[in-house]
């Protein structure tokens, strides 16, 4: 008899949303893998029940082999990138989708920005200016998911904050939204689209009507010592 298919694969799992993400599905009793970078600091993913698989995901090989570990479900694509370091946006996420549709794991939850594709007018001048290269990566992985036949959901939060949840944040298909969201209530969007059906194929922003504050690219500020996102 086959095995049901019952685990999330995270990737992006040992910092942010993803680690967020982690917590909520593991504390539930969900089988949670996550796909982490080698070098990646682990110490909050050991202090929950999550299994760990280490490796690349710019390399093919690599993520078939994170696929390979488990019996997923889904996967939660939460990928980012450091100053300096190559961007996993489009390529680690092309490579993502390859691996889930060659698994058979039709589920696949996409963590972006708004900025990202038809959402470009909702940021201002300074978020382009500071992210514009980063926003195209990310809507290329938009776009080549959204092509894949995968049943996907986009989430694209706004700025994020480390702040505890409020409960207060939604997701909307209002493609001019922009606002802030604290990263543990994007991980509480990103569980409730994992459970509802309902939003398959859609994309939606990420915000806490509850937060009046822009983030500070939005209000045209410099980020402090033009530090890239």
């Amino acid at each position: 008899m086959a095995q049901v298919a019952d685990g999330v694969l995270i990737v992006g799992a040992s910092r942010g949303t993803g680690l967020e993400v982690a917590r909520l599905l593991a504390a539930r009793g969900e089988a949670v893998t996550a796909f982490v970078r080698p070098t990646a600091d682990m110490a909050a993913l050991l202090q929950i029940r999550v299994k760990l698989y280490k490796g690349d995901v710019l390399d093919p090989q690599s993520v078939a082999g994170a696929f390979a570990s488990g019996n997923f479900r889904a996967v939660i694509d939460t990928v980012g990138g450091r100053r300096g370091e190559p961007r996993p946006d489009y390529h680690g996420t092309r490579n993502l989708v390859d691996a889930a549709r060659q698994a058979g794991v039709p589920r696949f939850i996409f963590v972006t920005a708004i900025g990202c594709g038809d959402s470009r007018g909702a940021v201002g001048p300074k978020v382009i200016e500071f992210l514009g290269a980063v926003l195209d990566e990310k809507t290329l992985g938009e776009n080549y998911l959204m092509a894949s036949g995968l049943d996907y959901t986009i989430l694209r939060p706004g700025g994020m904050t480390h702040d505890p949840a409020s409960g207060t944040a939604i997701r909307t298909e209002d493609r001019l939204a922009m606002g802030v969201i604290n990263r543990a209530d994007l991980a509480r969007l990103v569980v409730d689209c994992l459970d509802d059906p309902l939003s398959i194929g859609k994309v939606y922003a990420a915000i806490d009507p509850a937060i009046q504050r822009q983030a500070p690219l939005q209000r045209g500020e410099d980020l402090p010592g033009g530090r890239v996102q």
